[in-house]
């Protein structure tokens, strides 16, 4: 016979907190050696400063290292195989949202399925995508009307720049496209940055970016931002409308957040989301979205999921269309 006391219920209790691999065997997961973030691009660019930034701001609330690697290639796509294939045990995530799940498997195969490879655990931030034009005290365009004119009045005349074939703000552009009967000229470039000096420059007349790469551009004047492919208007960005608001239902949120391998259990998913949450309420994250401009991006994973999925969607119906 069994005799179950106090204290072998405390000592079993003990022994799941200080021993991992004992908490998951009784169903209390969490990570048992560093985890990898994995980023799509290189380091200092957007991605690999959100990736970052929330590692920090978990230091406190992770029992391991959050340890950022980067695998740039492909608008991403590379670093998503690499999660795709990797081990469903919690320990590797990749940042998602962006091209890599949105937009490119819309232009061509990938060797990953965007809805059926990974499992989304949560959404760290969702910035808004501004179309503008150069700026200065004679923008190229006053507003978006005045530049789909142009564009109407001269068709594959008016040329749009893009951080590459089959990224997000090349598709923003085929999108506007199909709602407005237009077309322009696709200028792709190997970043938001290139695409968005050649607009300076005057090589394209319109581009468009996230609200987290423009810096000051807009504020000064050196660009003149259009409209904003959001469902709602940016907080830093008050007077600019949404694309919705113009009559184009369009809406491509440039998304962040962790995703791991399909086949992750529900307690892997429930305890990363808990912490990654947590360190979204700390002052080191909310210093980041206040500098940014933009409001909480949160979701959990079936609403980043699901939002990834329908963006997706959208654009590949566009390319159905042409």
């Amino acid at each position: 016979m069994v005799t179950i006391t106090r204290r072998g219920i405390l000592g079993a209790a003990g022994a799941a907190l200080a021993c991992p691999a004992y908490a998951q065997q009784i169903g209390r997961w969490q990570p048992t050696r560093p985890i990898q973030l994995v980023v799509g691009f290189a380091p200092g660019g957007g991605s690999d400063i959100i990736a970052r930034t929330i590692a920090e701001a978990c230091t406190s609330v992770m029992p391991v290292p959050l340890v950022v690697v980067n695998k740039p290639g492909a608008g991403g796509a590379l670093a998503a195989e690499f999660t795709a294939r990797a081990a469903p045990d919690g320990h590797t995530l990749v940042m998602h949202g962006g091209s890599e799940s949105t937009s490119i498997p819309a232009h061509r195969d990938v060797p990953y399925d965007p809805k059926t490879s990974f499992r989304a655990v949560i959404r760290l931030t969702r910035n808004g995508h501004i179309l503008s034009c150069k700026g200065g005290d004679s923008p190229r365009f006053p507003d978006l009307k005045a530049a789909l004119a142009a564009a109407k009045a001269d068709p594959g005349g008016l040329a749009h720049g893009s951080s590459g074939v089959g990224t997000l703000s090349h598709s923003i552009f085929i999108l506007l496209e199909r709602a407005a009967d237009v077309e322009f000229l696709h200028v792709p470039f190997t970043g938001g940055g290139p695409a968005l000096q050649a607009m300076l420059a005057g090589q394209t007349q319109l581009g468009v970016n996230a609200t987290d790469e423009l810096g000051n551009q807009v504020t000064s004047g050196t660009l003149k931002a259009l409209a904003i492919a959001s469902e709602q208007r940016s907080p830093g960005y008050r007077d600019v409308p949404t694309l919705r608001e113009l009559g184009y239902d369009i809406v491509a949120d440039n998304m962040k957040g962790w995703v791991g391998p399909a086949g992750m259990t529900d307690e892997m998913v429930t305890y990363l989301h808990d912490r990654f949450r947590e360190g979204m309420q700390t002052a080191t994250w909310n210093r980041f979205v206040e500098r940014v401009g933009e409001g909480d991006g949160y979701a959990d994973g079936p609403a980043f999921q699901r939002s990834m999925d329908t963006l997706l969607d959208s654009i590949r119906a566009a390319l159905k269309r042409s």
